[in-house]
């Protein structure tokens, strides 16, 4: 008796004491993720000019992700007949982790929004520096006359630009900054042209102004590209979307028999299967339609 109590003791110790390390552990990789997400939504945030505090893009996430877990487990109980336990945590699990990363992305969207919005003005903004050399300006004054044309983005980064330099950060360490802050191919190519132009004493005029006819360029063959391939992009959202609205049907057309789904251990499989083929399939579409120039 004495043997089985100890035993039992001994038992219950190693449990409690492999929970503490369970949590302890989630706890600690809970933290880590959470300062890494804190930290690349700031820089995220910063890119698209936002004073919102990056602890709430991560609250705003997590409401997100609760609604959408919610608002699933209602859809799909509106269609199915019985609703378990298991069947209600798989359903709002896969909701709230889908929909989780979502203020994220449109962050992400933003950014690539005022990105191309900055190539299409830079060809002018080199056109006006190109004039204002002419007209016997600095390349200083010719950088103020486009921060001073108050046309966003473009205007406010060559604000910031200015700004540096009245401080008394050198031309090429203000290029370089506003190169890493743009990440924008076509501004590190001007920016290498122009220092480039100022150590050999080329004509900076005329460099510009083959700058601004090749980022035209640029903009014109990637409008076209973009034109040629919204078949594509459209073909990857039908696809990506085909098994969602087919599983909703079946759903509505025989619910019995997608309780299996949700009900065994290989349905479940097979549904996390499927979301996962179906998001790759996706994403691979969207790649080979996305062409750099």
């Amino acid at each position: 008796m004495n043997f089985t109590i100890l035993a039992a003791l001994c038992a219950g110790i190693a449990v409690a004491m492999a929970t503490l390390v369970i949590v302890d552990f989630f706890v600690l990789l809970s933290t880590r993720y959470r300062e890494k997400y804190l930290q690349e939504t700031a820089v995220e945030m910063d890119d698209v000019l936002l004073s919102m505090p990056p602890a709430r893009v991560l609250d705003l996430s997590l409401a997100v992700a609760a609604f959408t877990g919610f608002a699933a487990v209602l859809g799909v109980g509106f269609y199915s007949t019985e609703m378990s336990v298991a069947k209600t945590v798989i359903v709002a699990l896969i909701g709230a982790v889908a929909a989780f990363p979502m203020p994220r992305i449109y962050l992400r969207w933003l950014k690539k929004q005022r990105l191309a919005k900055f190539n299409v003005q830079l060809e002018d903004a080199l056109l006006s520096m190109s004039g204002s050399l002419k007209a016997g300006f600095s390349i200083n004054q010719a950088l103020e006359v486009v921060a001073h044309e108050n046309r966003k983005p473009i205007s406010f980064e060559f604000s910031l630009l200015i700004q540096e330099l009245r401080l008394g950060v050198t031309l090429d360490n203000a290029l370089d900054k506003m190169s890493a802050r743009l990440n924008c191919p076509d501004f590190e190519l001007v920016a290498v042209s122009i220092l480039t132009a100022r150590q050999t004493g080329g004509e900076l005029t005329a460099t510009l102004e083959r700058l601004a006819g090749v980022i035209r360029e640029r903009v014109r063959i990637t409008g076209r590209i973009h034109a040629l391939t919204a078949q594509g992009r459209m073909q990857a959202l039908i696809i990506g979307l085909m098994p969602i609205a087919l599983f909703i049907a079946m759903m509505n057309i025989a619910p019995d028999m997608m309780n299996a789904f949700f009900s065994t251990v290989v349905g479940i499989l097979c549904l996390l299967a499927v979301i996962v083929l179906d998001v790759t399939g996706f994403l691979v579409i969207r790649k080979i339609t996305n062409i750099d120039i």
